[in-house]
């Protein structure tokens, strides 16, 4: 079948709108021409066994017992319908079409009709009826041949994920929310499975796709025609699992209409119930949302976290609450299967992320934990950063992590990072924020790239050599350093130091605070280079004025502290008989992994403030992937004289300009 005829199944679906048009909002069409496509592809996959289920029906009516094993080998499918109903006899009497088509829908298996009903089409048929619709769309469809012998799983793939489409573009909803370019799953499907070429094409072969956040379903299409396409004959099976209902029956529509298993697309959020635990695959995509809070699920994560360790998902770390991203990924780590002995076995991930989980969280943090734990484990295979306004709900720069437990020879122990993002084409007419998109050329070019990645990053001649770097993992690991300065203090008593003093907390609890203030008050204008004798100098004054000095170290703390001026000449002072951190000076350095911080120290600290050292007690490793300074090229300002001269002909210009309108 061609394009065309997918287009004018399509066209024939979705003049349905024409009917709809005043009743229905635009952004709603979808919500009643998919489930209706939905239930005419049942119908006509069913029709040939209608009699033989009809048949099976009738032999264990009045039997208790579960007939739903025998009914499903009765239609040849995983689903089927009990009821006599069809389509085309509601059409023949609209006056109970209504309560007819609930008879219908009711008929259907219990995968079937939780389908539609997360599309709430027993609400749409309440609506359609009462506006006296309900037969019109009912005989629009019924004239749609989707009969698989016409229609295969495969084109009737395209034509549902057609009306996915434009469903999306119609929703005033953020389209990507529910869609994701079809050219980006392309490139990341290519990047994920491309590497397996030669093991796919192996007779027999099966293979496991996993989506945790599969929306509609493009990615999983997407990476079943590419196994297909090296091997027709290859079994895909894919599952996912999808919190939005109706993105849930959308997916699990597709699935029904293109003859994969519809129970593999669990529903719920994928944290707090995952629908597939335990379960491994072979090959696990996502593009999971951008910047989305977890803070609803946070009390099963945390839990998760704390109490199942290793055991659980979430080990490594948790990301901050506003950005669960890093919980996607560490969920799909946990679903990679094991290497074997031999080198088989293992699993392959592509997941889109936005610049955030390159950097986001210092040493220590639960960002950094997680990039830790991947890098150490050796993990990440790549990151390829593709161009910005690829999307349509966001203009924002995004970037492909792919991540494998069993990386190639020339791979291990190292990240190739790629840089694709002049790697695009002007769209003709914009979608939402998505104004570039990726050519085809494009996307076999970057395949190849990334195929060839360490062999081009070897080589200075090639090319698109500035456009690949290899680095090991350590070099995006990095020691947190605390750089403490000592405290310096001269002594002094002022109006602003001695309202200080007469303000702490230990003076405030004498039993005559304002004496003891008032016999200081006679220092005004005195200070006093050292500590110890501006402490005499106070107590004098006290006794002298007939008060006991009072004794303690917090008395003595609070003393220190508020007649006490910071004074870069000023005495160091000691605790626990060494210098006293200034916490004013303290600063923070990040040290290569690997390098001696001492030695660093001494190279670039000492040459400024000599009296620095650092606290190793306080010392952290953290990493990151700071991916655009890798590949920043300086580009000198221009000369002045040249913005100097161009600044002279525009000015030009104006006065030319201005003589014109004052003519």
């Amino acid at each position: 079948m061609n394009s065309s005829k997918h287009t004018e199944l399509a066209n024939h679906a979705w003049s349905v709108a024409d009917l709809l048009r005043g009743d229905y909002k635009q952004s709603d069409y979808g919500k009643v021409i998919l489930p209706f496509t939905v239930l005419r592809r049942l119908e006509c996959v069913l029709e040939p066994t209608r009699e033989k289920v009809a048949e099976t029906v009738a032999r264990f009516e009045g039997q208790d017992i579960d007939t739903d094993h025998f009914l499903r080998r009765a239609s040849g499918h995983s689903f089927y319908n009990k009821s006599d109903l069809t389509l085309k006899k509601i059409a023949a009497d609209p006056q109970n079409a209504a309560k007819l088509l609930q008879i219908y829908v009711g008929g259907f298996s219990d995968n079937a009709r939780e389908v539609l009903d997360k599309y709430e089409f027993a609400q749409q048929i309440k609506k359609l009826d009462g506006a006296n619709l309900l037969y019109q769309v009912i005989g629009k469809f019924t004239d749609l041949d989707l009969h698989p012998e016409n229609v295969p799983n495969h084109n009737m793939g395209y034509i549902f994920e057609e009306l996915i489409r434009r469903f999306a573009e119609q929703s005033n909803e953020t389209a990507g929310e529910h869609f994701t370019p079809r050219e980006v799953i392309k490139l990341m499907v290519n990047l994920l499975i491309a590497p397996d070429g030669d093991a796919l094409s192996l007779p027999g072969v099966v293979r496991t796709v996993m989506d945790p956040a599969c929306g509609t379903g493009g990615m999983l299409s997407a990476a079943e025609e590419h196994i297909r396409a090296l091997n027709p004959d290859a079994t895909v099976e894919v599952y996912g699992q999808e919190l939005n209902a109706e993105s849930w029956a959308i997916c699990r529509s597709d699935l029904m209409i293109k003859g994969q298993d519809p129970e593999n697309i669990a529903f719920g959020n994928s944290f707090s119930d995952d629908g597939h635990a335990r379960e491994k695959f072979d090959y696990l995509l996502a593009n999971p949302p951008f910047g989305v809070e977890w803070k609803k699920v946070k009390e099963d994560v945390e839990y998760e976290h704390k109490h199942l360790g290793e055991a659980g998902r979430f080990a490594a770390g948790l990301p901050r609450i506003n950005d669960g991203s890093l919980l996607f990924l560490q969920h799909m780590i946990s679903k990679m299967k094991p290497v074997d002995a031999g080198g088989g076995g293992g699993s392959r991930i592509a997941i889109v992320f936005n610049g955030s989980p390159l950097f986001a969280g210092a040493a220590g943090s639960g960002e950094s934990e997680i990039r830790r734990w991947i890098l150490e484990n050796d993990w990440l295979e790549a990151i390829v950063a593709l161009p910005d306004q690829l999307f349509y709900n966001t203009g924002i720069s995004t970037y492909f992590w792919i991540l494998t437990n069993r990386k190639a020879p020339d791979h291990k122990g190292k990240v190739v990072l790629l840089d694709a993002r002049d790697q695009w084409q002007k769209m003709r007419k914009s979608l939402g924020d998505k104004r570039k998109e990726l050519g085809r050329q494009h996307i076999s070019d970057l395949t190849r790239l990334y195929a060839e990645a360490v062999q081009v990053a070897k080589n200075p001649g090639h090319p698109l050599h500035a456009k690949v770097k290899v680095f090991d993992n350590e070099a995006f690991g990095y020691q947190r350093i605390t750089v403490e300065r000592p405290l310096k203090l001269r002594f002094e008593v002022t109006d602003e130091t001695l309202a200080a003093l007469a303000a702490a907390k230990p003076v405030q609890k004498l039993a005559e605070p304002e004496s003891f203030v008032a016999a200081i008050r006679p220092l005004l204008g005195s200070w006093w280079a050292k500590k110890s004798d501006a402490l005499v100098a106070l107590k004098d004054a006290v006794v002298e004025a007939g008060l006991l000095w009072p004794t303690g170290a917090p008395f003595t703390k609070a003393v220190r502290d508020t007649i006490g001026v910071r004074d870069p000449e000023g005495e160091v002072q000691k605790i626990k008989g060494g210098p006293e951190p200034d916490t004013d000076l303290r600063d923070y350095e990040n040290v290569p992994l690997g390098e001696d911080v001492e030695e660093y120290l001494k190279r670039e600290v000492h040459p400024h403030v000599p009296d620095a050292w650092i606290d190793h007690a306080k010392t952290k490793v953290g990493y990151e992937v700071p991916f655009t300074r890798h590949f920043y090229v300086y580009e000198p300002p221009r000369p002045l004289a040249e913005i100097d001269a161009e600044l002279k002909t525009l000015e030009a210009e104006i006065q030319t300009l201005l003589g014109e309108v004052t003519e």
